[in-house]
């Protein structure tokens, strides 16, 4: 299922929900561990996880270059904000019967021809950690994201000629 993706104050605003079998706890643990972490989205690294604190991004290019990225919101078990090039991006969690609903939220201030190949990128990380949850590793499906990517131009184009 595609991010809907709508006009806001500042910008846009990307969201995808997913609904998981497992408790907040278990998808917190997926979304803030490294070693959970880095099997669905391998180049993010918590360091400090709280208000203020920060996150790596590493290159995974060969070069050992890496970037600090600044965490703006944070509640263990509800939710993680961090930016995201000139925006950011947030995650909310929240329990619903026997499941969790999880939001990803991309805070997009200007829409350009990159937002498509985040967008495709968050949707397959997505399916990556759900994967995660339910204890098998996946390797990045370059064609889905492909496919993906396509189908989120469609998407954006439209906006951009708005614009």
């Amino acid at each position: 299922m595609l991010a809907t993706l709508e006009k806001a104050d500042k910008g846009y605003i990307a969201t995808f929900e997913r609904r998981f079998k497992n408790s907040v706890e278990e998808v917190w643990s997926a979304l803030t561990e490294n070693d959970k972490l880095q099997q669905w989205m391998p180049n993010l690294e918590v360091v400090d996880l709280h208000i203020n604190g920060i996150m790596k991004f590493n290159m995974n290019d060969g070069t050992g270059h890496s970037f600090n990225i600044s965490i703006l919101d944070c509640k263990e078990n509800a939710y993680w904000q961090f930016e995201w090039g000139d925006g950011s991006v947030r995650f909310e969690l929240e329990p619903k019967e026997d499941e969790s609903v999880l939001l990803l939220k991309e805070y997009i201030p200007i829409l350009d021809d990159h937002v498509p190949k985040d967008l495709a990128g968050w949707q397959v990380c997505l399916e990556m950690l759900y994967e995660v949850l339910n204890g098998r590793k996946m390797a990045f499906p370059k064609q889905s994201w492909e496919a993906l990517y396509e189908e989120y131009k469609k998407q954006v184009r439209p906006l951009l000629d708005e614009a």
